[in-house]
């Protein structure tokens, strides 16, 4: 090409301005050209350059390479081809981080005059490796390849071994009880009990003798003294599902048991002393609901003292084939056969699907596949119903829950659901991930 030269500029400004650090260097190890991440990633000065490979701050570069080549075999030499490995650094960078984790890749590149040049790729792990390992150390169920759920996770094991309240928001079925256990076990009280309560599910007139106790005689049927969950979860934690749920006359005293660590089970005036750890968990906006009158401002503020938002599923569209994956597996773990293949339609009709039941929807559909998997293929027809119905809403047309307020989505999920299990109420609960009873009680609120 006749005007070739004229690129090299344009190639060096992309180079140099680019995140991966790039070192070019001769046989020898002379480096002849250095963009400003690779001096930045290997703490080399602007003003002294990195000048050989074999003296790259405290990284032989040199050395590491032929170390990578020899772990292809035992005959292998440096010059063999492309390499690729890791190197952790220790000494702060410009961000005062202690250590960073760099990947390089490198591999000589021959040039017209018969000569060979080094090129160097580095990119810095640091962030992701930090992410990675959080993950693996909080040894959780969730299955995530999203950066904003891996930093969520991240975040969750930070809070993990505090004693502040967590409250924890999103919608049904995104993993919220599966956050609290992992905040549990990774805190100073995991040798103690976790007591899980779905506020939703206890009839409003129980909830208080549930979550206090009571004693004998406090009430018609209390034939003898109970202890509540708050007595129960004493020293541990308290995992309050649906917290949206506590009605109005109810949510002082909880105020005052989570502030003040003490209480009166119903019916007695003895006052009863608990070191409990409150986590909450609600699929309504409780803040909307506090300007709406609904709830409590003061045990608002108490409750998310650290609120921690799970996105849905629809907004983690990477998430989608590793969890396929994962419920696979799990799925053969329990005896259902582990060599069906999904055809590209039914796999489309998934990914294309929103998931309003969040990861809870689709574990139930990747089983209903599996179970309706056609010699040993899910097609379309092996999905259920309302996958194979849903249609994609136009790009040219505004999504229909823009803007919408709680109660409106709220409203239309019920319907939504209700339509899709043919007006049958349990069947409707079972698909929005709550009790049949409190799906009444939302229909009856919300006027549906």
């Amino acid at each position: 090409m006749e005007n070739l030269d004229e690129l090299y500029p344009l190639l060096e400004a992309i180079v140099a301005f680019m995140d991966e650090g790039v070192i070019i260097a001769d046989e020898d190890g002379h480096v002849l050209y250095q963009n400003p991440a690779a001096s930045e990633m290997l703490g080399a000065s602007r003003k002294e350059p990195i000048r050989v490979l074999s003296q790259t701050g405290e990284l032989d570069l040199q050395a590491a390479l032929r170390r990578a080549a020899k772990r292809n075999g035992p005959d292998a030499r440096e010059d063999a081809g492309f390499v690729r490995f890791e190197h952790r650094l220790n000494g702060k960078d410009a961000d005062g981080e202690d250590t960073r984790d760099l990947e390089f890749h490198s591999g000589l590149v021959p040039i017209s005059s018969g000569a060979r040049l080094r090129v160097v790729i580095a990119q810095d792990r640091t962030a992701q490796r930090k992410l990675e390992a959080a993950f693996r150390r909080a040894g959780t169920e969730l299955i995530t390849n999203d950066p904003d759920m891996m930093e969520l996770l991240a975040r969750a094991e930070q809070i993990a071994p505090t004693n502040a309240s967590v409250l924890l928001t999103g919608e049904s079925g995104t993993g919220k009880s599966q956050i609290a256990r992992m905040i549990h076990r990774k805190s100073a009280r995991a040798d103690h009990p976790l007591v899980e309560v779905n506020c939703a599910a206890i009839p409003e007139t129980l909830l208080e003798s549930e979550l206090f106790g009571h004693v004998k005689g406090a009430f018609t049927g209390a034939v003898q003294s109970r202890p509540g969950r708050f007595q129960s979860a004493n020293l541990g934690t308290l995992f309050l599902d649906e917290v949206s749920e506590i009605p109005l006359h109810l949510q002082a005293k909880l105020l005052k048991a989570i502030q003040e660590q003490e209480f009166e089970p119903v019916g007695s005036d003895k006052t009863v002393k608990v070191d409990v750890r409150v986590i909450c968990a609600s699929n309504r906006g409780l803040r909307d609901m506090v300007d709406a009158g609904e709830f409590r401002a003061d045990l608002y503020y108490r409750l998310a003292v650290i609120p921690l938002h799970i996105p849905p599923l629809r907004k983690r569209p990477g998430d989608l084939p590793v969890l396929l994956k994962h419920f696979c597996t799990n799925l053969q773990a329990r005896g259902y056969p582990g060599d069906v293949d999904c055809s590209p339609d039914a796999m489309r009709l998934m990914m294309d699907y929103p998931w309003p039941g969040n990861v809870r929807e689709m574990e139930n559909a990747v089983e209903h596949g599996l179970i309706c998997a056609i010699n040993n293929v899910v097609v379309p027809a092996s999905l259920p119903q309302e996958i194979r119905d849903f249609r994609a809403v136009p790009p040219s047309l505004p999504a229909a829950d823009n803007g919408a307020d709680p109660d409106t989505q709220a409203r239309r999920e019920i319907s939504q659901a209700l339509r899709a299990a043919g007006g049958n109420k349990a069947e409707a609960a079972r698909q929005l991930g709550i009790d049949r009873t409190t799906l009444w009680r939302r229909m009856r609120r919300l006027g549906v």
